[in-house]
Formats: structure tokens, sequence, C-alpha cells
């Protein structure tokens, strides 16, 4: 059996993975249709986001803490891309050029890092309306959810 193809898959994109909201039911489609690549930043940022939300009350501590669990089982089926000089250098370059946010240059870098270094055109997955215009920007293939 081959394996299913990959898609780079960004923040906004695993939140909707573990939390109810627009766009939840085609994130998860896309999940089981592709194998999962992002920054290695994204979990930091997921947890983030997640604890953003239990504090602002829209998320129960038991809710947290089981999201929490799902989201490190899932993990050892990620593949994470590091943050490392080659990534560092193309996100310096996407802020002077997109003004892209730091997160958001760092996941646009490591999309384009990756597709550089397996020679693939691969699809970049997001919700993020900075990081839609920067991909739309770069010609990048952009599957964007609402």
């Amino acid at each position: 059996m081959t394996p299913a193809p990959w898609a780079y898959f960004d923040t906004s994109m695993l939140v909707k993975r573990y939390v109810k909201e627009a766009g939840s039911s085609v994130a998860r489609k896309l999940f089981q249709r592709y194998r999962f690549l992002s920054s290695a930043v994204a979990p930091v940022e997921v947890l983030s986001a997640l604890a953003r939300r239990r504090a602002a009350g829209e998320l129960t501590q038991r809710d947290f803490l089981a999201i929490r669990a799902r989201l490190h089982k899932d993990r050892a089926y990620w593949e994470l891309i590091e943050v490392g000089p080659i990534v560092l250098s193309h996100a310096e370059e996407l802020v002077e050029k997109t003004g892209l946010r730091t997160l958001d240059a760092l996941h646009v870098a490591s999309a384009l890092s990756f597709q550089a270094a397996v020679s693939l055109t691969i699809p970049f997955v997001t919700a993020d309306i900075r990081q839609r215009e920067a991909a739309e920007a770069l010609s990048l293939n952009l599957v964007w959810v609402e």
C-alpha cells in the first residue's frame, strides 16, 4: 500500500482537529487524507492556543487535559520540521518580503524548506488569513479551510 501524500498543516488546522469549531469536519478529513507535516513550533503553539481557550472559559480543565493527552499520543505520527538555520533564513526573508509575523513566517518557511529539500510540491493547509495571503503570493499549493 502506498503511503498517503504529505501535506503541511499549520497550527490553525491542529486546533480544528482537537476543538470543534468552523472548519473542524473539513480539517479532520484532510488529516485522514494526508500525512501530517508541520513546524517543530506547532506543538507549543497549539498548547498555547488551547491554554488561552481554557483561561477564557471556552474549554474546561477536563477537556483541556483530554485534548492534551490526545495531542501527545498523536505526535508519534507527526513529522516536524526543525527550526534550524535554513528555516530561520527563509523566515527572515519572508518577514521582509511579506510582512508575516514570526510564527506565520516560520510555518511558511518550514513548508518551503521541506518542498525544496524533497523536490515535491505539497499542499499547504491553513485556516489563518495571513498565512493564506502569503501562500497565495508565493504560489504555494494552498488548501484554505474556513
